[in-house]
């Protein structure tokens, strides 16, 4: 009865609700100005006071209506219900009374099955045709919509238009890869990316958005692949110091690690999403490429490759000793490290060497496992696999100078032993007139002997281990290993500096220590072998290449212009070369001895097809300079011809910085008899192979043949065509300079070399300093891969570009840190 009462006088009021919540819902408060939305708000307010007016008619059900409505609705007849509250009228005597209870008694026994009534509230008779239906099926359709990007909220209403999460009014989102990967941060929403929302991005890419103009509502929400739940990242302001964040910014920035969607919403609703595919960082990986070895000088040569997505940030080995050490034993020194080079970032070839001297380190000597280890910039480390091999040590003749080195070993490797070494001491020092030449070795002896006594620290006694190697090295090599020393140092010097992207001018300088550091190993390594008969030097080959001063510093001004120019891997390929021949001269590898008059006359006939390829390269280019300069002029007098409105040239008008027709003629002439003189000299040097027992190859034949038609081409003052001849001849030479070269190799087959135990194996066909012999024939530039002087002075004028780019101060700062990454690359 109270639902039938109340519903009807209720139904206004939450009609008039529902109604407003559906347009909220559906963005009408969004869509439309601020006047109207006020305007409508206002009107559901008085609607909704209008509405609650009738409330004041509800009155609750009284006792004996609702024992009237239980009878009605049970349809009970002299209302049994009703009876049972009643009392009897007028006198209470006995009958009347015992009458009236049997009355109630019969009555109250119709009262058994009594049921509940429905409500009635009879909202129907007032609305017959329904209209009310159309609100509840608004709400629903309108709590569906409010979902999407265009559904409003209730309280759209009470807020200003300007403050309604509208979208954005400029959003600039960008990832950022890590600056190890090298690649270029993508601009999701450029112009070129606009339509773009799936993006393939490496690990650890950080996305950055900036939201300028927004409401200041708008968040940032990752969802990943297998998540259901969304996680916010941390809103990051601006932080410029001293700097007030500005009204109406919002920046953010998340760090991917995995695949996902990234979400920009602005209260209720998406504004823009982007989806990625996180590309994962492999692990590098490491492994030797060869066995390693020892060099000619003692030196731990390891060849290896290294492979990674983005290359590996550094790289090592790892070294422990094959017999573990003895119980209680306190070694001075740590396994020795061996930082390894690495393969150019994004090269096509992942092979490295390293060589690096261990003959000072006191596990010189010493059987150990070898392992390479490598790192990446994401942290992943890779192993490779472990060889046992014995580091090299450096050989000593001087008996003195052993006995020097295995005292100092086995301090090295267990201080407790200090006891020992001190008896041995005192046992090479115990007849000093029987065992030194030179009393100062004596006194060094004693002086190490007197520190060691009083060494208790471990750092003082490694103080003792070095200064038993300085004894040692001047018992047996006097000054010279302090040149080969500084010698060494300059080299990983400026090893160092090319893989670390040094400038310039610090390149400069290590070069000049280089230089110095070089000149004087050489005079010092000359002067010993001028007192000592038995070094290599002198069994080098009196008609094989030797080493100029003039070839060290060719080598050394191309490896500082690469350097200066961009190609470092270059130049360090250029150093390794420069370090192996010194490696060469210093271990001086004795060859085989070649005096026979047939080698030499083989070699001077190859020298002079050397002379001659030279010439004709030198005569091509010549002409093809000239013939360069004829075209130019002769388009000059045309457009001049053409300004003047003349028909004709004047004759032997000279071009502007050109020459006169009459200079081209005596140009060509004279081409035209070097080419005929160099003909001459090639049928000449052809005749002496033949009685060399040599048959000249087709090649030779084609080059004389096209040495004619150049030079008929020449007379005729037809340079294009003289160009392609000479060209042809070049070709020529080289196959014929081939084939002759095989046939020497063939007859000089007996006289290969051997190898030398301890070192690399010597090839028949490098001279000691690892450069192609003259017996092999001219040196057809490829042995050393430089490049081309235009591929330098190419490489010069984009790093200028790039630095002039760096200098401009109204450059973005994401584009110097692109441009700086460039830099780091090269």
């Amino acid at each position: 009865m109270v639902l039938e009462r109340l519903w009807p006088l209720a139904l206004p009021v939450l009609l008039a609700a529902g109604l407003f919540v559906a347009l909220s819902w559906f963005g009408l408060f969004r869509m439309v100005p601020d006047t109207i939305r006020m305007a409508v708000a206002g009107l559901f307010a008085v609607a909704a006071l209008a509405a609650l007016y009738p409330l004041r008619f509800f009155r609750w059900p009284a006792r004996g209506e609702i024992d009237r409505r239980i009878e009605l609705a049970n349809r009970l007849d002299h209302r049994p219900v009703t009876a049972q509250s009643d009392r009897l009228a007028g006198k209470d005597d006995d009958f009347a009374g015992a009458l009236w209870r049997e009355h109630r008694r019969r009555l109250a026994a119709s009262l058994g099955t009594l049921s509940g009534d429905l409500p009635h509230p009879r909202v129907p008779e007032r609305d017959p045709w329904a209209l009310r239906a159309a609100v509840p099926l608004l709400l629903v359709v309108a709590f569906a919509f409010s979902a999407s990007p265009f559904g409003g909220s209730v309280g759209d209403a009470l807020r200003p238009h300007e403050a309604v999460g509208a979208a954005p009014a400029r959003i600039d989102a960008w990832v950022t890869p890590p600056a190890y990967t090298g690649r270029p941060p993508i601009f999701m929403t450029a112009e070129a990316n606009r339509d773009q929302t799936s993006f393939r991005v490496p690990t650890g890419s950080e996305v950055s958005l900036r939201v300028t103009g927004g409401s200041g509502e708008e968040r940032l929400a990752f969802r990943s692949s297998g998540a259901d739940e969304a996680t916010e990242p941390e809103t990051i302001e601006p932080a410029v110091a001293g700097t007030p964040v500005r009204s109406g910014v919002s920046q953010f920035a998340f760090r991917l690690a995995e695949n996902g969607t990234l979400s920009l919403g602005s209260g209720s609703r998406e504004v823009q999403s982007w989806s990625f595919d996180v590309i994962p960082d492999m692990p590098p990986e490491i492994a030797f490429a060869e066995e390693p070895k020892r060099a000619v000088n003692g030196t731990l040569e390891l060849a290896y490759t290294i492979k990674d997505d983005y290359g590996a940030a550094s790289a090592g080995t790892a070294m422990r000793q094959e017999e573990a050490p003895a119980p209680g034993a306190r070694p001075l020194y740590e396994a020795p490290e061996m930082p390894l080079t690495l393969p150019r970032r994004g090269g096509k070839d992942t092979g490295a060497q390293t060589s690096r001297d261990l003959t000072e380190h006191p596990w010189a000597g010493a059987d150990v496992v070898l392992g390479l280890t490598a790192m990446d910039d994401a942290g992943q480390e890779a192993r490779s696999e472990e060889k046992s091999i014995k580091l090299p040590e450096r050989p000593f003749t001087n008996p003195l100078a052993r006995a020097v080195i295995e005292q100092r070993r086995l301090l090295a490797l267990d201080a407790n032993r200090k006891p020992r070494v001190l008896d041995l001491m005192d046992a090479v020092t115990l007849r000093p007139e029987d065992t030194f030449d030179n009393m100062a070795h004596f006194l060094a002896i004693r002086s190490a002997r007197e520190r060691l006594a009083m060494a208790d620290e471990d750092e003082e006694l490694r103080g003792v281990v070095d200064y038993l190697w300085e004894i040692a090295l001047g018992i047996e090599d006097g000054d010279l290993t302090a040149a080969e020393k500084r010698l060494r140092a300059a080299q990983q010097a400026l090893r160092d500096a090319l893989e670390n992207g040094a400038s310039d001018e610090e390149i400069e300088r290590l070069m000049a220590e280089l230089r110095e550091a070089m000149q004087e190993f050489l005079r010092e390594f000359a002067e010993r072998a001028a007192r000592d008969p038995n070094m290599a030097m002198p069994q080098m080959p009196q008609d094989g290449q030797m080493l100029r001063q003039n070839d060290l510093e060719r080598l050394l001004d191309q490896i500082e212009e690469l350097a200066k120019s961009g190609a470092r891997d270059k130049a360090q390929e250029l150093l390794s070369q420069l370090q192996n021949m010194m490696n060469n001269l210093q271990a001086g590898r004795q060859q085989r001895q070649q005096g026979s008059g047939q080698q030499s006359e083989m070699r001077q006939q190859m020298d002079k097809l050397g002379e001659i390829m030279r010439r004709q390269q030198e005569m091509m280019n010549e002409t093809h300079r000239l013939d360069q300069m004829q075209r130019g002029q002769r388009q000059r007098g045309q457009d001049r011809g053409e300004q003047l409105g003349q028909g004709e040239q004047r004759e032997g008008q000279q071009g502007q910085g050109g020459m006169t027709p009459d200079e081209f003629a005596e140009a060509l002439r004279r081409m035209q008899e070097g080419q005929g003189q160099l003909q001459g000299e090639l049928g000449e040097l052809m005749d002496s192979l033949e009685g060399m027992g040599i048959r000249p190859g087709e090649g030779f034949g084609e080059a004389g043949e096209a040495m004619g038609e150049a030079g008929d081409a020449l007379g005729e003052g037809q340079g294009e065509r003289a160009v392609g001849e000479q060209g042809r001849a070049l070709e020529a030479l080289r196959r014929g300079a081939q084939d002759m070269m095989q046939q020497m190799q063939q007859a000089m087959q007996g006289d290969q070399g051997g190898s030398e135990e301890g070192g690399r194996q010597q090839n028949a066909d490098r001279d000691p300093l690892g450069r192609p012999r003259a017996t092999t024939g001219p040196d057809f530039g490829d042995s050393v891969d430089v490049p081309d002087e235009i591929d330098v002075q190419r490489a010069r004028e984009i790093l200028e570009a790039i630095r002039r780019r760096l200098g401009d101060a109204l450059s973005p700062e994401i584009e110097k840190d692109y441009l700086e990454r460039l830099l780091q690359l090269e």
